[in-house]
């Protein structure tokens, strides 16, 4: 695979000259081997690759990474608006949500200070891990974590539509984006 590969970048010399309709075979071809080498790599060592291939297999893992692991400046800018508007608009309805609606009494500072540094922890490990995890999440259930602990109690209904949140977010966020997807494909057409 990494010999077609190369063969088909040598008939376009650079990644930006593959028609746009390779672009998508190309880059799911290079995900695969990038994933591949990798697995490779983190085996337990791996008696059949000489020294001086594994550094040859991380220099080209390093490029592959680099074509095909970026975000366009465009993205970046519209992500950074998105939320700072979102936060500059609901900033308060999230912050009575979780410093005063999760639990049955107001969160203390020093539930708050153990709920930051639980999510602080968590958010740490998930990054480490490569998972995916939303801070609004972990947080919550931080705040929801102390109020339990400090036997305050909980208020049940703020809980479930915390849940609710949590679970419908995934399926409507694929339905959404692949709206916003074809429509925006279809414009451009």
């Amino acid at each position: 695979m990494i010999r077609d590969i190369a063969r088909e970048l040598g008939a376009y010399k650079e990644l930006r000259d593959v028609p746009p309709e390779r672009v998508r075979n190309f880059r799911n071809d290079l995900y695969i081997v990038n994933e591949a080498l990798r697995l490779l790599q983190s085996s337990p060592t791996p008696h059949f690759i000489a020294a001086r291939d594994a550094d040859v297999i991380r220099q080209y893992r390093r490029q592959v990474d680099l074509a095909t692991k970026f975000i366009p400046d465009w993205v970046k800018v519209a992500v950074a608006i998105a939320l700072g508007l979102g936060t500059m608009i609901g900033w308060k309805r999230i912050v009575v949500t979780v410093g005063e609606r999760i639990g049955k009494e107001h969160l203390t500072y020093a539930q708050g200070a153990a709920a930051e540094i639980t999510a602080m922890a968590t958010i740490g490990a998930a990054d480490v891990f490569g998972l995916p995890v939303s801070t609004t999440h972990v947080l919550s259930s931080g705040v929801a974590g102390t109020m339990a602990a400090n036997a305050s109690g909980l208020q049940w209904t703020t809980i479930r539509n915390l849940l609710m949140a949590w679970v419908l977010t995934l399926p409507v966020s694929i339905l959404l984006s692949g709206l916003l997807f074809w429509i925006f494909r279809t414009l451009a057409l």
